[in-house]
């Protein structure tokens, strides 16, 4: 009996041992990717030499490119990227850790996220940094985010190296996006509607228009030149929060600012400032150019602005260099529940002859009720 349970015994611990060797996965490289340690260890000293940022995945790359001391896109005619989104990314990166290996089956990394970025429809990032000679310093394709249930725990991705089946677990935040457009600081100039003082326009080939505010505190903006025109209050409202919360769709060089000219709107702010917006439309886009003068905030706000032109919404055409129609009173809208307009008489149907016009002076027929119909008899 104490020989029977010996081998059965030994039996069970050998299976275990083969489970755990089944369950370990296969081909990873300690050495390079310790468990537990920085996916990049000594990457902060290195990315001192950064000069490139590359995010593929299928249908979009982004570029970032290193000026001086600033990080701008090429896409966007060389606009500047948000400074603290590239510090987020790269700080990212060398505080990445690899806390767990994953499978290394090819088959399995779809599920993971991890799959070639460069095949259609995969979700996976592929995330190079290069120094100025382009040779890579950061090379990790980055896949699904685990979402944690419980609080104050560290995000975490799985990742893996692009030459390299084998994926990880990995404890970090990295910020990366392939839209150019979650890189940059879209917002123009938020100045509120009260101060907006005054506007000229001037527009090729018609009246100059003007609107401005009095002095009192709570004077609204309104049409001065041409005098004695009833305006939309909502339309010059408009006019007054041009600037509020302005942000741009698009963006290009001054000099490449394309579409036909349509006018200036010189706008008189309080505080000593003015800004001059020259506006210009091809097809439905709307673009334009900002010019400030008044001291050191026109300063600050021409150090963005110069050099740029943006792309705005459609509806700022009205706000920036309105025509005077822009600014009337809109027609008045039909009553609520009034009848509607007789319906046109089917086609080929009967058409009653319409009444020969009456001589100047004539007394018109008098019409004669329909005859109502005799009762019948009892």
């Amino acid at each position: 009996m104490q020989r029977r349970h010996l081998l059965l015994l030994g039996g069970a611990a050998a299976a275990s041992v083969a489970a755990a060797l089944l369950l370990t996965p296969q081909k990873v490289e300690h050495a390079t990717l310790p468990n537990g340690g920085l996916a990049f260890p000594g990457l902060a000293d290195r990315l001192q030499g950064a000069a490139r940022i590359e995010v593929r995945k299928p249908d979009a790359t982004l570029v970032l490119q290193r000026q001086g001391e600033a990080w701008v896109l090429p896409e966007k005619s060389g606009y500047p990227a948000r400074p603290e989104k590239v510090r987020e990314a790269l700080m990212g990166l060398t505080e990445l850790r690899l806390v767990e290996p994953r499978t290394s089956d090819p088959a399995q990394l779809e599920r993971l996220g991890l799959d070639d970025p460069a095949k259609p429809g995969s979700t996976a990032l592929l995330l190079r940094v290069l120094d100025g000679a382009g040779a890579p310093l950061v090379e990790l394709v980055v896949g699904r985010r685990r979402v944690r249930t419980q609080g104050n725990l560290p995000e975490s991705v799985y990742v893996r190296r692009p030459n390299e089946t084998q994926s990880w677990l990995a404890e970090g935040r990295l910020a990366l996006d392939a839209d150019p457009q979650l890189w940059i600081d879209r917002d123009i100039a938020n100045f509120p509607a009260e101060r907006v003082r005054s506007l000229a326009v001037t527009r090729p080939g018609e009246a100059p228009l003007r609107l401005a505010r009095e002095d009192a505190p709570d004077a609204k903006l309104r049409l001065a030149e041409p005098a004695g025109q009833a305006t939309d209050e909502v339309a010059v409202e408009e006019v007054a929060r041009a600037f509020e919360y302005l942000t741009f769709l698009d963006v290009m060089k001054a000099a490449e600012m394309p579409g036909e000219a349509l006018g200036e709107g010189r706008f008189g702010l309080s505080e000593g400032l003015a800004v001059t917006v020259t506006a210009a439309k091809r097809g439905e886009d709307v673009w334009v150019r900002l010019v400030a003068e008044g001291g050191e905030a026109a300063a600050g706000l021409n150090a963005r602005w110069q050099g740029w032109a943006y792309q705005v919404g459609s509806w700022k055409e009205k706000a920036f260099v309105p025509r005077l129609a822009d600014l009337l009173p809109r027609p008045a809208e039909p009553a609520a529940g009034a009848a509607p307009a007789a319906a046109p008489p089917a086609a080929g149907g009967p058409t009653a002859p319409a009444p020969a016009p009456a001589a100047p002076g004539a007394t018109p027929p008098a019409v004669t009720p329909p005859a109502t119909p005799a009762a019948p008899p009892q």
